[in-house]
């Protein structure tokens, strides 16, 4: 898909989000912060800003698509074994605990 037919299907999905809840253009614009002439074009497919999509999103409570963005680092089978190994096996008490006991306390 290029690159302008994104655009475009994004537009339309944010215009799909508007209608169904029922929202005129103004009403969004009114929402987001962003002028209606700048949602129309975005509706329609034309390059518009990040900024503009979060602000959009935001007014449509939809933010939460963006989180597919977000990646979790893998950590690697070698880095998850060193983990491992240096986790405590043990409880070495108190200082004052071993120092009672060692006086026969």
């Amino acid at each position: 898909m290029s690159d302008p037919a994104i655009v475009t299907e994004i537009g339309q999905y944010v215009r799909q989000m508007r209608l169904n809840r029922n929202l005129t253009q103004k009403q969004l614009a009114k929402m987001s912060g962003v002028n209606r002439v700048t949602i129309s074009k975005f509706e329609g497919g034309r390059a518009s800003t990040l900024l503009t999509l979060v602000q959009i999103l935001r007014a449509l409570d939809k933010l939460s698509i963006l989180n597919t963005f977000y990646e979790e680092a893998e950590i690697s089978p070698l880095q998850l074994l060193n983990l491992k190994k240096k986790q405590r096996k043990r409880a070495t008490g108190s200082r004052r605990f071993r120092a009672q006991k060692s006086e026969g306390r």
